[in-house]
């Protein structure tokens, strides 16, 4: 069973429910059709659909084009790239540049609300060595708030509700710690549900034996997420990673209402139960009475493998914008790409104007 409990920013709490392989490939010029048609080949066997004609390939973003308000597409010679370039430009072809698109994404939104679900590391914040100083900058601290003055705005994080708080700072926002299951928002009217899931928070012994297990293998950080443990590994080596493995699934054997996930360079120990990213974008739909109207338009950010829960989501239904966050070709079910957080930054000042221009 699992409660989800919303609280609210005067203090006040609602109990809720909703219905919810790495190579590398020299620098080659493409300089005639075989060499194209061999690139073409690779691309599929990598899982990536090249579809685009000559006159068709998408040049890479630099931050100078990040304030050029234009949905064209600029054409760039395939003989000027090398094979990764080439690998990349055709992934972005199915996953256009958001950025380079967005004018034409705002063009389906007049007259519908735009809702804004983001990622915390990886989107806006930079994926950095120690968990606990992935500080955003003050920058992007102030497109957010922003974007959140015009528009309903949630972070949504497998941390705890409470580290992502601390990390943002803002109290205009929506934050959903632990992939969902630890929600608070700002005040506001809400509609209420009799409770019927409950799951308590994280069994402090299974925290303990973790740390203990994983005590002797160095570079391992346990993170406590209250609902959730977060096992990162970026600064284990790679001869220890199946140790580490192999201790994380003798504790997990022990908890069988709990599941293993993948993250970037992080183990996510999660309770089973239904509920992910995707749920926690139902819910928040939901909780904003959004979830019988057609009038609005969600956009989703996100970086992590646990946020395709959510695109997963937005694309079953049709709805709005999921935008990945990666600088490398990946498999994913959103419809547009941000290279990196610098991006995210530049995409949220562009959402913010927008919504202050199309206000007036």
């Amino acid at each position: 069973m699992n409660l989800r409990t919303l609280e609210l920013g005067n203090g006040e709490s609602v109990k809720s429910t909703a219905a919810v392989g790495n190579f590398k490939l020299t620098n080659v010029a493409i300089s005639d059709e075989t060499m194209r048609g061999n690139f073409a080949k690779l691309c599929r066997a990598m899982g990536f659909r090249r579809s685009m004609s000559n006159g068709q390939n998408i040049e890479s973003i630099s931050k100078a084009k990040h304030d050029k308000d234009s949905g064209d597409h600029t054409a760039t010679d395939p003989s000027d790239l090398d094979a990764s370039d080439t690998i990349y430009s055709a992934w972005l072809n199915e996953h256009p540049s958001a950025l380079r698109c967005f004018k034409g994404m705002m063009s389906t939104a007049k007259g519908k609300k735009i809702i804004v679900f983001l990622d915390y590391d990886g989107t806006l914040s930079p994926i950095v060595n120690d968990p606990d100083r992935a500080f955003m900058s003050d920058r992007m601290r102030s497109a957010v708030h922003e974007v959140a003055r015009r528009f309903p705005t949630a972070i949504i994080s497998g941390r705890s509700r409470d580290k992502v708080y601390e990390f943002v700072q803002l109290d205009e926002v929506y934050y959903a710690g632990s992939h969902g299951l630890d929600i608070r928002g700002p005040p506001l009217q809400l509609k209420s549900y009799d409770a019927k899931y409950q799951t308590r928070a994280l069994d402090k012994k299974m925290l303990k034996e973790f740390e203990k297990k994983t005590s002797e293998i160095q570079g391992v950080v346990i993170e406590d997420n209250r609902f959730s443990i977060s096992v990162h590994y970026r600064h284990v080596q790679e001869k220890d990673y199946g140790i580490l493995q192999e201790a994380v699934h003798s504790v997990l054997a022990k908890y069988p209402c709990f599941h293993l996930t993948k993250g970037l360079k992080v183990l996510e120990i999660r309770p089973s139960i239904k509920w992910n990213k995707g749920h926690a974008l139902e819910y928040l739909l939901d909780t904003l009475g959004f979830t019988s109207s057609s009038n609005f338009l969600p956009v989703y950010i996100g970086d992590d493998q646990t946020d395709e829960d959510a695109f997963k989501v937005l694309q079953s239904k049709g709805l709005g914008f999921p935008i990945i966050v990666s600088s490398i070709p990946r498999h994913t079910m959103a419809s547009h790409s941000l290279h990196d957080p610098s991006e995210v930054l530049s995409f949220l000042i562009r959402l913010a104007r927008w919504g202050e221009n199309s206000s007036n």
